[in-house]
Formats: C-alpha cells, structure tokens, sequence
C-alpha cells in the first residue's frame, strides 16, 4: 500500500474542492460552453455549408457562435435556483445528448410535433432506435458531464447578491447579443429570412422552444378545450341492398415515388399490378409525421386548419359512423392510432395474443386472420375496418419485411443507416415496399371472398413519405414547409368490388381519371360518401369518389 504522509495527505484535500468549487453562474456557463462545443456538430455542419468559413464570413460566424452561447446560457439560467441548479443542468444535458445523437445520425429536427411523436412512441419503436452509438453519445455527452456536475461543488451567495450575479450575467450576454447582431446586421437578415432551417438545429436552445410549444399545447387541450361532436345531423339511408364492408389500409412511411405503379424502375408493386386497381400517383399527405397525418386524414380539419389539440377535443369521421351503426374496429400492429381510435373498438396485433404470424417481429399480414371473426359476429350494419400496419417503419427497413421478401440486394441490416451505403439503405426500404404489396395483394383476396354478400372496398393511403438520403436528410418529421416532397408525396390505391368488370360508369370514370392533385384532407369526405352518410358536414368537391362520378 501507498503511504502519503499526513502533511501531503491535508495538502490534497484543500486543492480538490479549489478544483471543484464554482458559483452557480460559472457552473451555468461551463454546462452551455460543453452542449455547445460538443453537441451542436450538425448545427455547425449545416451552418458551415450555408457561410463556409473563409475571411469573408469569420466574423459572422464568430458573433454566431457567441449570440447562440449568450442565448443558451439565458435560457438555462431562467430555470436554475438553489436547489433546481444541478438537476437542471444534468436533465439538459442528458436532453441535449440524445437531441445530439439524432441529429447527427439522421438529421432530423427535433420540434414540437416530433416531442409528440416521441411521447407516443412505444417500447418496440425505441428499441428499434436503440443503437451502441447513441449510448456513446449519451454516455460521453450526458452521463460524464452530469456526473461532473453533481460533483461539482456550488456556491450559492446570498438571495440578493445572487440574483444581482445572475443579473449581470444576464445583462453581460444580452449585450454581446446586441452587439453581434447589430454589427453583422446585414448576414443576420439574410440568415433569418433565407436560412430559417438552419436555426432549427441549435441544441439545446431549440429544444427548449419546441418543449415549450408542446407543453402549451398540451395545457390548451385538458384545460381549454370542450370535446365537439361533429356531423350531428349525420344519417345513413335504410338500405335493401348488400351491406358495404370496407377496409381502409393506413400504411406506415412509404412514399409514392418508390412504387412502381407510379414509375418507379424497380417492381416494387408486382401484387397489385395484377389487380384491377384505381391508383393515385399525385397524392399528398397532411403532415410528414404519423402523429400528424393519422389524426388529419380522418379529421373533419383540412391541413391548414388541423392542430392537435382540435384532433383530440373533436370527432373524427370513425366517431361519426360508429354513431350511425357502422361497426368500426381499428386493428393495429403499429405504435396505437395516434387518438383515432379512442372511442371506438381497438385491438393490438403488435404480440402473440392476437398476432399468429410474428416472428420475431410480428407482421402485417397476421391482422386479416381475424377478420372473418369479426364478420361473423356482427351480422347486421355496415363494417368498417382499419388495419395500421408497421410498413416501413425506419430506420431498421430490414424487419419490416420477412427474409423470404429480400429481393434487392446486398440490404441494410442495420438502424445505424449512416453505417449503410445508399444502395443498401434503399434495397431494404424497396424490400419492405414488396412486403407491403404482399400485404395489401391478400386484404383484397379477402375482400373478394366476401364480394358476393358486401358491397366491398378497399383504400390504401400511407401517412407520410421519408427521406433515404437526399439532401443528406433521413427519416421523416420535417416541418412541412421546409420537408422535401419524398416525406410528403404519398401512396392512395383504391380497389373496388363492384369495379371488377369496369361495367358500371362511374368505376370507369375513376380508373380513367386518377392522374389529379389530392391530399389527405380528402379522406373524411371519401370516407362519408363511401359509406353514403348524409350530413351537412360532407364536401362533395372534397369526395374523391363524387368528383370522377362527375
């Protein structure tokens, strides 16, 4: 054993706390300087591709850097006290490391949609996301320094002159503020009126807005709003005829251009090239995210009017024909409806329990196993059914689909897809595309054996589109205005059971006339003309259905 002799041993203890003591405002600034320094490598990236760092823009970038540190440093000190000091500080660093590692691998924007997306995520989607890189990030750009923080010995001065440091503090920052935007004004009106993404990706600053934003959403939806029921005067004629059966497929992440019923140079669609399908190559989806679409494409709300707060206090048109005698169920093997399927039958075909065919990952195709059950136990009123499938849930494409599926080869066998080269990220998302085609090729079958007794439909609408690469983007969850049109331009195939032989005029009309602009705000009223609901409610300019008939 080591001897230290006492005098050493005195010496020692006197110099560790010297090397660990700090006041409350200097802990704040060294916790900002660290996010900023070793979390912010896509903003700086993104940043550096707009203003390359040359002699022409150093000074720019040297204000930036300042103006974003002076910022994040106000923003973190607004919620630090006494006691709240090191807990703040370790939760924005924990924060602030897993916003950095998804930014970095994916380059996606953490806002307040994608919070809401992440707040609805269940265990199997995180698990699919978890990955040895982001427990590094997390490990070096969270846990490490959050240790070193609760170490960290603070000295808290008195209440005045405490607030008078953080004072200063904030009046030092907001003065460097004002000084690098005003003496670089010019760069600054262009960095705000052109380059609006760019500011997206500062971490953590843009966290703390999109948190923000997300939590007064949620406050104005439990205490602001009152649930509406929509339609009220909604009915559906008494029929002598076959009851309909409808099955409204709402897919996962698949974007239009990768099927080759629009073009694609790959068979990406051999199943439903068979079939006598209507399709719609120019469709568009209300968001970029399924927290967003799904709940807009059965909402009365069109894309510039919907909000999440309005889908959750509102009726959607699955509440509407429940409410007429439509036996709705919602069957699904994704996360859950996103709030659709709240008030109406719901079942989980994300285990063994109901889902025969998993293995391990349970797939799209085990929902029609039960279908016939449910038919046989509701022998009076129309039927409506929703099947939400996994799809291409990114980034692991290569368990979306079963081995028997990889067609394009070599796939990407990874979530890491920054591990993957292009043409292996896009052989595994193609190959999830033919699984789906398998998917959607058998709902028809089905469809077909019941045509004799229903009158039988059956629509395919994908929620959102995602990006592969392009523009060095991944994943989807873009603001709308600023996502490229691979996360927002979406699949739409209609199949009808009465359009079989193409004899009656209006099936005619339709498969000869897909080729228009629609979006998913034309869903709601599709789905009340298709079921034939009458209400004041209903747009008929809106029913895809009613405007070919024309």
């Amino acid at each position: 054993m080591l001897l230290i002799p006492t005098s050493l041993k005195s010496k020692i203890a006197l110099a560790i706390p010297r090397l660990t003591d700090s006041s409350s405002s200097k802990i704040i600034v060294a916790t900002a300087l660290f996010i900023i320094l070793f979390g912010n490598f896509r903003f700086a990236k993104n940043i550096l591709a707009v203003f390359p760092f040359n002699i022409n823009n150093l000074y720019f970038l040297i204000t930036l850097a300042v103006l974003f540190a002076c910022g994040t440093i106000i923003a973190a000190s607004l919620f630090c006290f006494k006691f709240s000091t090191k807990p703040v500080l370790i939760g924005i660093l924990l924060l602030s490391s897993t916003t950095a590692y998804f930014m970095d691998t994916y380059n996606v924007i953490i806002d307040d949609v994608m919070i809401d997306n992440i707040m609805r995520t269940d265990q199997a989607e995180v698990g699919n996301l978890i990955s040895f890189r982001q427990i590094l990030y997390i490990v070096l750009l969270g846990i490490l320094p959050s240790i070193a923080v609760w170490k960290t010995k603070i000295h808290y001065l008195a209440f005045r002159k405490e607030l008078f440091a953080r004072l200063k503090l904030w009046m030092v920052c907001i003065t460097l503020i004002l000084i690098s935007l005003f003496s670089s004004a010019n760069s600054y009106a262009s960095f705000i009126r052109e380059h609006k993404l760019l500011r997206f990706y500062a971490n953590p600053t843009y966290i703390f807005y999109s948190l923000g934003l997300y939590g007064k959403n949620q406050i104005v939806r439990e205490a602001f709003l009152d649930f509406e029921e929509i339609a009220v005067d909604a009915a559906i004629p008494v029929s002598t005829g076959r009851r309909k059966l409808v099955i409204l497929v709402a897919g996962e992440t698949v974007r239009s251009d990768h099927l080759s019923l629009n073009g694609y140079q790959r068979e990406t669609t051999p199943y439903l090239a068979k079939e006598k399908i209507v399709n719609f190559p120019d469709f568009w989806s209300c968001g970029t995210s399924t927290a967003v679409s799904l709940p807009c494409m059965f909402s009365i709300y069109d894309r510039d009017n919907f909000n999440a707060a309005k889908a959750q206090t509102t009726e959607n048109v699955l509440d509407v024909l429940q409410r007429l005698g439509v036996n709705v169920i919602w069957m699904d093997n994704n996360s859950d409806s996103k709030g659709v399927a709240t008030r109406v039958t719901f079942e989980n075909y994300k285990t063994h329990a109901l889902n025969a065919i998993c293995n391990p990952e349970c797939r799209d195709i085990g929902m029609l196993g039960h279908l016939d059950d449910y038919i046989d136990k509701h022998l009076e009123g129309d039927i409506f059914i929703v099947l939400h499938q996994m799809g291409n849930h990114g980034p692991a494409y290569f368990r979306r689909y079963p081995d028997e599926f990889e067609k394009f080869i070599p796939a990407c066998k990874t979530n890491l897809l920054q591990n993957c080269s292009n043409e292996e990220i896009v052989n595994s998302y193609d190959n999830a595309i033919l699984y789906t085609d398998f998917f959607l090729s058998n709902t028809i079958e089905f469809l077909k054996e019941h045509n004799d007794k229903f009158e039988t439909t059956m629509l395919y609408i994908s929620d959102h589109g995602e990006s592969l690469g392009e523009y060095n983007l991944y994943l989807h969850g873009l603001p709308y205005i600023l996502a490229p049109a691979s996360q927002k331009h979406v699949p739409m195939i209609m199949w009808m059971g009465k359009c079989i032989n193409s004899i009656e005029p209006a099936c005619a009309s339709l498969r000869n006339s897909p080729s228009n602009n629609y979006s998913q705000d034309s869903i709601f009223h599709t789905i009340l003309g298709l079921m034939d609901v009458s209400t004041t409610a209903y747009n008929a300019s809106l029913d895809i259905l009613d405007h070919h008939a024309d």
